[in-house]
């Protein structure tokens, strides 16, 4: 398999992976249920509170607050 196959496939895979758990965290969400998430090296819960999918996901991104 040539670089720009496999390129394309990461892309795919990519796609793929982030629109099955943003699924995923919408269901929990409107069904009330909390979500665990890795985070800073360590599990952070989130509320079914938090808005979006979208929303969970940036929280990746943002440091633990003590």
């Amino acid at each position: 398999m040539n670089a720009e196959k496999k390129k394309d496939l990461r892309q795919k895979i990519n796609a793929g992976v982030k629109t099955a758990v943003a699924s995923a965290l919408g269901e929990h969400r409107r069904a009330g249920r909390l979500v665990a998430i890795w985070q800073n090296g360590g599990v952070r819960i989130v509320p079914p509170e938090i808005p979006s999918p979208e929303a969970v996901m940036s929280l990746q991104d943002k440091p633990k607050k003590s």
